[in-house]
């Protein structure tokens, strides 16, 4: 479940209750760096010898020169960003062609300003802030004599013509089903129960829809690979694993004297105990990364479908809240914020994501996606309130927004958000289960909730490939 509202974009972890609805995010336990909650950031009492027993490692290991990442500014688990993979780059894309997706997708509002300085013939942009260090980007001259642009994966328009009744013929997509589910539902917060019915759980609803979506993408020719099949983390890691990089973000925040565990989830202090934090380095950034190095490095699809459910905020998981609300978004990378961008991983990463000009391929994908979805369960579009998003493309679904899952997938990426897990209606089809054929739910036949996603995506790309893609003549019987 991602939720509009309250997908993390940073590395300070979401409020209680925020993942529902919210979307998660980006750079790692995510919620924008000026979005706090005081409820879950309350500070306890700060012990001196306690405060410099947690700071004093983190101030040696910065204040080394043997440091590797000395001078780099990095979010939650990330490597340090390789530059050098951006020399292919070089002469591919004109100063306007840049400026156009800088200022309308990936940093609109001048965000990028503080990061990247414009000449007619080149950029540059910093690769650290302090002390300052740049990589720069030649422009191509005009668009006739800009290099082709190299990238893993390829354009639907750029394969061989295909079989009418196959149009995604050789076409690689990879398939991840959103969150886990299973045993670590309550845990990721993707999780609430109705008096004595079963729970809903976003991770093994998204997992089923997958499930049946594969087979119907095979059908249609793709080479499909699943990010998971099961509701065990792809991560080795576990929580226990990031007892120390849990303080050292709680330091961040100013939380010098944590509490080491919580007691359920209104608990006032859970935010700034080690406990949560480690969770949701688990899984929020070590499980999306592992998923993203598995996906770039094996899979190496032409596209990402990233399942989710949306909600609204429900409260108390145990006696959650019921809406009436139903609507449907989808999101490609962009809309970095100038505090996102002060993070040496994520303005590499913005710039790979821009130059590789995934954004052809992502809107055409989440267009026809969202449009076969809203008319499979009549969803009107989401509306973001805030200025974390914006809206792209010629229709009224498609957003822009940085978050992890669509930033570390190299290939473009169709990050779905239909229905909302707590609206009313969709509630009874969702404890309905899965089925075939059509039942009547709330006096209309529906067919399986889960079935109707997963047909209506496959459906959204049999009309992608029929409009972009060359098609073998049909030959008269």
């Amino acid at each position: 479940m991602m939720s509009p509202r309250n997908k993390s974009r940073s590395i300070t972890p979401a409020c209680p209750n925020s993942n529902r609805r919210g979307t998660q995010n980006v750079s790692a336990p995510q919620v924008r760096p000026q979005e706090h909650c005081d409820k879950r950031h309350t500070h306890l009492p700060v012990r001196p010898w306690r405060l410099l027993v947690t700071l004093l490692p983190l101030l040696l290991h910065l204040l080394s020169d043997s440091n590797p990442l000395h001078a780099q500014r990095l979010s939650a688990l990330a490597p340090p960003p390789t530059w050098e993979a951006l020399e292919p780059f070089q002469e591919t894309i004109t100063r306007n062609d840049f400026v156009r997706l800088l200022d309308e997708v990936y940093a609109p509002g001048g965000a990028a300003s503080e990061f990247i300085a414009l000449s007619e013939r080149e950029a540059a942009i910093k690769k650290t802030l302090s002390p300052e260090s740049s990589w720069v980007l030649r422009f191509a001259r005009d668009a006739v004599s800009a290099r082709p642009t190299t990238r893993p994966w390829r354009s639907i328009s750029e394969l061989s013509p295909a079989d009418p009744t196959h149009p995604l013929e050789g076409v690689r997509i990879a398939i991840d089903p959103g969150h886990l589910g299973g045993t670590w539902a309550r845990m990721e917060e993707r999780w609430f129960q109705m008096e004595t019915t079963p729970p809903i759980t976003e991770g093994d609803m998204t997992l089923l829809v997958a499930k049946h979506l594969a087979p119907l993408l095979k059908n249609m020719g793709a080479i499909v690979t699943m990010a998971r099949s099961d509701t065990q983390p792809v991560t080795p890691m576990r929580p226990k694993d990031f007892r120390s990089q849990a303080k050292t973000q709680l330091a961040e925040r100013n939380i010098f004297d944590p509490r080491e565990t919580y007691h359920g989830p209104d608990d006032p202090y859970r935010g700034g105990s080690i406990q949560a934090e480690s969770e949701l380095l688990f899984y929020r950034v070590s499980e999306i990364r592992h998923r993203a190095e598995f996906v770039n490095g094996t899979a190496r699809p032409d596209l990402v479908l990233c399942l989710h459910f949306n909600a609204e905020g429900w409260g108390d998981p145990n006696r959650p809240q019921l809406v009436d609300s139903s609507h449907l978004h989808t999101l490609i990378n962009g809309c970095y914020s100038a505090g996102e961008l002060r993070h040496d991983d994520l303005r590499c990463d913005m710039l790979s994501r821009l130059l590789s000009r995934a954004i052809e391929e992502e809107i055409p994908a989440n267009e026809h996606i969202a449009a076969a979805l809203a008319e499979a369960a009549s969803l009107p579009p989401y509306e973001y309130p805030g200025t974390n998003a914006r809206r792209v493309g010629d229709g009224m679904h498609v957003w822009a927004r940085n978050l992890l899952a669509n930033r570390l997938y190299q290939a473009p990426v169709a990050f779905l958000e239909p229905y909302v897990m707590n609206n009313a209606a969709f509630c009874e089809r969702a404890q309905a289960g899965d089925y075939e054929g059509l039942r009547t739910i709330a006096g209309t036949a529906r067919p399986s909730v889960f079935r109707e996603y997963a047909q209506a995506v496959a459906e959204g790309l049999r009309r992608l490939a029929i409009k972009r893609r060359p098609l073998q003549p049909t030959v008269p019987k």
